[in-house]
């Protein structure tokens, strides 16, 4: 096996230890929320990052810094956008949220989502690491038989 070549990871997020995660005291709106995450996985280059977060019934602001997209596998939120459109996430349901961008979470009684998230970077940048995949993927084809 190519040494260069990260291992498959696997975890079981419903029974992943979490680790306190304080949501900012800032941008707590109402209740006392508490947050725990443990991180799951990490791309080698560090751009990309697997994280389980839960917390407790409250309402709070959150700020993507990062491009996250979410899956909800336990509880719901009802999240509201700058615009003030509030939607139910439940379990099963993805949503993104582009980095740069506020939301308000409301929690009614609890939630655990699995975060993917990724750091964003310069089209032309993105342009050629997805011409290079292309290219690697290509090459990579097994020989016809």
């Amino acid at each position: 096996m190519d040494a260069s070549v990260p291992p498959v990871v696997i975890s079981v997020p419903a029974e992943t230890a979490l680790a306190a995660a304080p949501i900012p005291s800032d941008w707590i709106i109402e209740g006392k929320p508490e947050a725990r995450r443990a991180e799951l996985s990490r791309s080698p280059d560090g751009a990309a990052v697997t994280v389980v977060w839960e917390t407790s019934k409250g309402k709070f602001r959150w700020y993507f810094n990062i491009d996250e997209t979410v899956d909800i596998i336990d509880g719901e939120v009802f999240v509201t956008d700058d615009k003030g459109a509030e939607r139910r996430l439940g379990a099963g349901d993805v949503a993104y949220f582009p980095a740069g961008t506020w939301s308000v979470w409301r929690v009614p009684d609890h939630l655990r989502k699995i975060a993917f998230i990724r750091h964003g970077m310069a089209k032309p940048v993105a342009f050629l690491a997805r011409a290079w995949d292309w290219a690697a993927a290509w090459f990579a084809r097994p020989p016809a038989s």
